[in-house]
């Protein structure tokens, strides 16, 4: 009696939590939250999301795509939230965000308390990008692509471009309501064979008043001029000062007639009558490829700054006392490459 007892409670019970699952499972068919539309940029601690596009977009030969250097293009993934898919045609529309001016006065401080604050702040690059106002998302898709388009002839990254995007509302969707999802703040970062951050733990910088006590740093940025000609800030001096326009030291590559991987470098400055440049090297590059020992599919591959010698002037750090510095050392620039895919932009592990 009590084994018949037991059994019927069970199959009770079966057949109770059986209905609960059932009941559970058909709750996910429909949709749990709604069909926001947002941009794929997430922000990072300075409030802008790092976008790496190629100086100029080539084709599978090697040509520029749009007929000239300079010109290139991103395409910035538009997304339809939700546990379902898309169930309608969608048209969305995009423009200008207005968020850049409380943006920078948040990151930088207000040009009331500094008036030389400003030459902190990121800077609207609207002008050297265009892109479409609207974008169609068709029923079934959940991911679309905004085709961003650049053309970086006359650009000065001695400024921190950002473009500054957001979904504009309509009565037939609804633009996330969370806080950015609906806006993107793309800090752009042209680049080109020989641009990036490198490591600078052998390049040293001496203070001609204290020529024993030679100093380095850990890394050091080159900005893209042109396909061949990047630019680095002299000595210590980063994007974190404000006079650092006037620092501006010129890197041009030119290659071996016979082989591209290695060559020589020229180094100028737009200032030197007033930083006190002088290049006294001879530098010169090489360019090597190494495959990683344990992930075969993942190639390392260096540029090797060789030769830096130069002499440049603080003027404007203190007034009235200006500082010469002696720079001269080794540059080496990593980019870890995924040879599994096939556009190189997509390909480069920044």
């Amino acid at each position: 009696m009590k084994t018949k007892i037991f059994n019927l409670l069970f199959l009770a019970g079966v057949a109770v939590t059986g209905g609960v699952l059932t009941s559970c499972n058909d709750e996910w068919k429909e949709e749990q939250y709604e069909h926001f539309i947002s941009f794929k940029a997430p922000l990072n601690d300075n409030g802008v999301t790092a976008v790496y596009v190629p100086f100029t977009r080539h084709d599978d030969d090697g040509k520029p795509l749009y007929g000239k250097n300079g010109i290139s293009h991103y395409e910035l993934p538009v997304i339809v939230s939700g546990t379902t898919h898309n169930d309608r045609d969608l048209v969305i529309q995009f423009g200008h965000s207005d968020t850049l001016d409380i943006l920078n006065v948040e990151r930088f401080g207000s040009p009331s308390y500094r008036s030389d604050i400003v030459d902190l702040y990121y800077k609207d690059m609207s002008q050297f990008a265009t892109y479409p106002a609207s974008l169609n998302i068709p029923k079934g898709q959940d991911i679309a692509l905004l085709k961003i388009q650049f053309d970086f002839n006359g650009i000065d990254l001695k400024d921190k471009w950002v473009l500054p995007i957001e979904i504009k509302s309509d009565e037939s969707y609804t633009p996330h309501p969370r806080k950015n999802y609906a806006k993107a703040m793309l800090r752009i970062y042209p680049y080109n064979d020989y641009s990036g951050n490198y490591s600078a733990t052998t390049l040293t910088i001496t203070n001609a008043d204290d020529p024993t006590n030679a100093t380095g740093m850990e890394t050091a940025r080159g900005y893209v001029v042109d396909e061949n000609t990047i630019f680095f800030y002299a000595g210590n001096i980063d994007e974190t000062r404000v006079d650092r326009q006037n620092y501006k030291v010129f890197f041009k590559f030119i290659p071996d007639e016979t082989n591209p991987n290695i060559g020589h470098i020229e180094l100028s400055s737009d200032n030197a009558e007033k930083n006190g440049f002088v290049n006294t090297g001879k530098a010169s590059y090489r360019i090597y490829e190494q495959a990683d020992e344990v992930q075969p599919w993942l190639m390392h591959r260096y540029v090797i700054i060789s030769g830096i010698e130069y002499n440049y002037t603080d003027y404007t750090s203190v007034d009235g006392y200006p500082m010469e510095y002696t720079v001269k050392g080794i540059l080496t620039l990593e980019r870890q490459l995924n040879t599994q895919i096939p556009n190189e932009d997509q390909a480069i592990q920044w």
